[in-house]
């Protein structure tokens, strides 16, 4: 795709942008066919087809439409359209549009073409594929171009690994793929087995990871800008590549949806790889705890007291809390071993964030409140919305353990996210900034392009947009 600031006499395939209030003022333009069948409401298509062109009239809604409605407008049409559009230079019509609105525009129209497996056959990823908008300059241009790409590439990773079958996506498989990642990118890459990670002391990530097949893979990876005196920021995705509970057996309906229970690392590779892409000016420390949490006779049980690598003990009473296992040993050792600015974590963690907010936000905590404000308008901002939930100190009442210094749930029927978020509390090492994100409700769920529950992309855009404009 390329984007060209110039117009031909001529286009054989035409996209025309409408507001409500722009098209009331347009439509007495065109015939009356037209202005009755079409009006301008979010999502609303129309086709026009002659000899010379067919033009494509897309309604956008009301005229305060705000950005991120723009970019899931154009995704929408890019999702149901694809196949049925030319790799030929094509106009937009918009002159109401600003920079910033037609960049959003752009971004949906790539972003929508993924499908699962993801392959670059539609027109959008043709060279043929011109869009000529005249409003910009060709520099202007160019940069939208530029960001659409980098962050459609990070995304499409999310969604790509995210949505792979388990025995696709292995942690041998995935730290191939992330080995080369690193190679393409320049990224430094770390990566403990389990022997390694026995004389780190992460016993708390290796307890999750002692029933599995696979050998452990506690991996690092880091991105480093040119730029000096750049600030760095701390990320943690949880990584179970597929969670059947483990001796705390997870009900069998629906445990092929576990295969996305690494949701909050496809949102670390897809930031990772728009960071890269744009060349940003910060440092990125990036840790991804890869395990699966498996039944076998090695597994870890209820009862096991495990000693984690900043020296606390916990007493394991739900083998399926083990997200919470493999945070706290990444969470500290990212905390004890490099300085950051920021230090952020997201996980596909608790159903207790799913029961509370669905599919709309995620669960935000914090102990800053100018990175929990930071992260609500980002969040607000790129249509990846948090909702902050309190780290009292009442709720650490209820990890205590007779036996160990906490235990890794509560018995109590309420509240598992902000307990799970205490519990990872204990972990961060008195860092100033840190913020932990449940995105267990939004990361995977109903999507434009799939029948089934498929990856959504949550966390890319909200965290691509936070380190862009973090100084």
């Amino acid at each position: 795709m390329k984007l060209i600031n110039k117009k031909n006499k001529s286009y054989s395939q035409i996209f025309q942008l409408f507001t409500e209030e722009e098209w009331t003022k347009s439509s007495k333009n065109y015939n009356k066919n037209i202005a009755s069948l079409f009006s301008g409401k979010k999502n609303e298509v129309f086709v026009n087809a002659n000899e010379e062109s067919i033009i494509y009239f897309i309604g956008l809604g009301k005229s305060d439409i705000q950005n991120f409605e723009i970019q899931q407008t154009a995704v929408k049409f890019s999702q149901t359209r694809k196949e049925k559009l030319q790799a030929a230079p094509t106009l937009v019509l918009a002159d109401f549009l600003n920079e910033k609105q037609f960049e959003e525009f752009i971004k949906g129209l790539l972003m929508g073409t993924y499908s699962y497996p993801f392959d670059k056959s539609h027109p959008f990823w043709n060279t043929k594929f011109e869009i000529h908008f005249e409003n910009l300059s060709q520099k202007k241009l160019d940069t939208i171009g530029t960001k659409a790409e980098a962050l459609t590439a990070g995304q499409t990773a999310c969604q790509e690994w995210l949505n792979k079958p388990a025995n696709l996506k292995n942690p041998v498989i995935l730290s191939s793929y992330l080995k080369a990642l690193a190679k393409k990118y320049d990224l430094k890459y770390t990566a403990f087995n389990r022997k390694k990670c026995e004389e780190s002391g992460l016993n708390a990530y290796l307890s999750v990871n002692q029933g599995s097949a696979y050998d452990a893979a506690f991996t690092i990876l880091e991105y480093k800008t040119s730029v000096k005196n750049a600030k760095t920021i701390g990320l943690v995705g949880k990584c179970v590549v597929f969670d059947t509970g483990g001796v705390s057996l997870k009900n069998p309906d629906n445990m092929h949806y576990m295969k996305s229970d690494m949701g909050g690392a496809t949102a670390v590779i897809g930031a990772l790889i728009y960071a890269a892409e744009m060349k940003l000016p910060v440092n990125i420390i990036a840790i991804l705890p890869i395990t699966d949490n498996a039944i076998s006779e090695k597994a870890f049980l209820p009862s096991d007291v495990i000693t984690a690598y900043n020296g606390k003990t916990i007493e394991v009473l739900n083998t399926d809390a083990e997200g919470r296992m493999i945070l706290a040993d990444s969470l500290s050792y990212l905390a004890k071993n490099y300085k950051t600015e920021l230090l952020i974590d997201l996980a596909t963690l608790t159903g207790s964030s799913v029961r509370m907010f669905g599919d709309t936000c995620g669960a935000l905590f914090s102990n800053n409140e100018e990175l929990k404000n930071l992260l609500i308008r980002t969040g607000d901002k790129t249509n990846q919305r948090l909702w902050n939930l309190p780290l009292w100190d009442i709720w650490k009442d209820d990890i205590q353990s007779d036996v160990a210094d906490l235990k890794n749930i509560s018995m109590k029927p309420f509240g598992d996210c902000i307990i799970a978020a205490k519990f990872l509390e204990q972990f961060i090492e008195n860092h100033p900034k840190w913020a932990h994100l449940d995105i267990a409700g939004v990361a995977f769920g109903n999507t434009g392009y799939a029948k089934e529950k498929a990856a959504t992309g949550f966390g890319v855009q909200l965290l691509a947009d936070l380190i862009e404009n973090y100084h």
